[in-house]
C-alpha cells in the first residue's frame, strides 16, 4: 500500500478547499433566488437506478461506472451523475410538482484523468420537474448564465443550444441518420460503428477527426421537426434573446445521455482544453415515466466544480489572528480560559505558550497577527492585560472586565 491518492482522485487543501466551498455556496445562494430547494442523495444507488435511466448506448453505462456487489449480493453503483438519483428520490418520496431541486456532491466515472476531469469529481446540479412550458427552459438556462456571471467567467464561456424535437422527430431522424452513416460504416471509428447500432445520434458527439469529416454533411435534425417542436424551440430562442443571453444553435449537439428530448444545451469554454463544457443539460420529459413514475416533464443541468475551479479567480480574505502570549504557569492556564472566551465572541485566536518573549513576538509577526495580548503574574493580579497593536506598534494596558470593547478600540487606533 502506497501513501498516495488513487489515480483520478484529488485531495483538497487550504486555498483550493476554500475555492471549492465558495462555488458550492454561490450555487446554493443563486439557486435560492430561483426557488430551488436543497436535496441530497447517497453517493451510491442500486445499479438499475442508472442502467434504466442513462440508456445502454451511453459511454457511462458501457465503460465508466464503478459497479460492485455488496455483502448482500445486490449490485451497487457509485453515482456517475446526479439526475438519475434525483429522479429516484422524486418518485420514492412522491414529491409534488412543480418542484425545483438543487443538489451538490461527488460523482464517479472510470475514465482517463485530465485537466478538469477526475474519476471522483463534484457537481452542482439543478432539476426543474413538472413544467412543460418553454419558459421553464429559459429560466433554467438563465440560472446557468447567472451563475457564470456571479463567478465572473461569463465572458469566456459561450452557450450552444439545440433541440432534439419530439418523439416523432427522433424516430424520423434516427432513421435518416442511420441510412446516412451506413454509407460510411467502414470509415467510421470503432466507437461510432458500435453507436450506429445502438444510437446513431451519439455519433454526432464523436471527437474522432475522421468521424468529424463524415458528420459534417450529416442530415440536420432541424429538417425533421414537427410544428410543435419548432414552435417550442423558437419560443426558447426568443426568450433567450429577450434576456440578452447570447447563444449559437449547434445542430450537432446531442449530449451524451439517452434520456434527453427537445432542449439540449452546453456552456462551453476554450480554456479547459478538450473538456470544454462548464455547464450542460437539457429537457427529459419522458424519463420519470420510463422508470415507473407518472409522466413528469422536466429540465435540468449540472456543472463540474473542478472545471469551474480552473476558471475562476478566487482567494480567501486573510483572517488575521489575535495572539496570546502568557508568561508563567498560571498565565498559561488562564490563557486557555481567555482564548475560549475570545473565540466564542468571534475572534481568531492563536496561543503562543512556550519560548522566550522575543521569539514568541516574532512568531506573532510571522502569522500576521492584528494584536498580541501579553500577561503574566502582574497582569493576573491586577486583572489587566497588556495589548500591542501589531500594525502601529502601540502598547497599552487594558482591563479584563471589558476586554472585547478594549480590543476593538485598540485595533481601531
Amino acid at each position: 500500500m502506497t501513501n498516495q491518492t488513487a489515480r483520478g482522485m484529488k485531495d483538497l487543501l487550504f486555498d483550493e478547499w476554500y475555492k471549492f466551498k465558495y462555488i458550492q455556496q454561490i450555487a446554493n445562494k443563486i439557486s435560492s433566488f430561483y426557488g430551488f430547494l436543497p436535496a441530497q442523495t447517497p453517493i451510491f444507488e442500486y445499479t438499475e437506478v442508472f442502467t434504466k435511466t442513462l440508456g445502454d448506448s451511453s459511454d457511462i453505462i458501457n465503460k465508466e461506472m464503478y459497479t460492485f456487489n455488496d455483502k448482500g449480493g445486490k449490485s451497487i453503483t457509485l453515482r456517475p451523475e446526479l439526475t438519475a438519483a434525483i429522479v429516484r428520490l422524486f418518485i420514492e418520496k412522491k414529491l409534488q410538482t412543480p418542484i425545483k431541486l438543487f443538489s451538490t456532491g461527488p460523482a464517479f466515472r472510470y475514465e482517463r484523468p485530465q485537466k478538469g476531469r477526475q474519476r471522483q469529481f463534484h457537481q452542482i446540479n439543478f432539476e426543474f420537474l413538472g413544467v412543460k412550458d418553454p419558459k421553464a427552459d429559459i429560466e433554467v438556462i438563465s440560472l446557468a448564465q447567472h451563475l457564470l456571471t456571479e463567478f465572473n467567467i461569463d465572458k469566456n464561456v459561450r452557450l450552444e443550444i439545440n433541440s432534439l424535437g419530439s418523439s416523432e422527430t427522433m424516430v424520423k431522424y434516427r432513421e435518416v441518420l442511420t441510412s446516412y452513416f451506413k454509407k460510411f460504416q467502414n470509415d467510421l471509428s470503432e466507437i461510432s460503428q458500435n453507436r450506429l447500432i445502438k444510437n446513431p445520434l451519439r455519433i454526432l458527439d464523436s471527437k474522432d477527426e475522421k468521424d468529424k469529416l463524415i458528420i459534417f454533411d450529416a442530415p440536420k435534425i432541424s429538417d425533421y421537426y414537427t410544428k410543435e417542436s419548432l414552435d417550442f424551440f423558437e419560443q426558447i430562442l426568443n426568450g433567450l434573446t429577450a434576456l440578452d443571453i447570447p447563444y449559437t444553435v449547434n445542430n450537432k449537439l446531442v449530449r451524451g445521455l439517452d434520456y434527453y428530448c427537445h432542449t439540449v444545451f452546453e456552456f462551453i469554454t476554450e480554456s479547459l482544453g478538450a473538456q470544454g463544457a462548464v455547464f450542460a443539460g437539457g429537457r427529459y420529459d419522458n424519463l420519470v415515466s420510463s422508470v415507473g413514475g407518472k409522466y413528469t416533464p422536466a429540465i435540468g443541468f449540472a456543472g463540474g466544480i473542478e472545471r469551474i475551479m480552473e476558471l475562476i479567480n478566487y482567494s480567501v480574505k486573510e483572517r488575521r489572528p489575535i495572539c496570546l502570549v502568557p508568561i508563567g504557569k498560571e498565565a498559561g492556564e488562564y490563557a486557555l480560559i481567555l482564548a475560549n472566551k475570545l473565540r466564542r465572541n468571534g475572534l481568531y485566536v492563536i496561543c503562543e505558550y512556550n519560548g522566550v518573549l522575543k521569539k514568541r513576538m516574532k512568531k506573532a509577526s510571522q502569522v500576521n497577527a492584528k494584536a498580541v495580548l501579553i500577561f503574566g503574574n502582574e497582569e493576573l493580579g491586577s486583572k489587566t492585560l497588556k495589548i500591542k497593536n501589531m500594525d502601529t506598534g502601540e502598547e497599552k494596558v487594558i482591563a479584563r472586565a471589558s476586554i472585547m470593547k478594549n480590543i476593538h478600540q485598540t485595533l481601531l487606533m
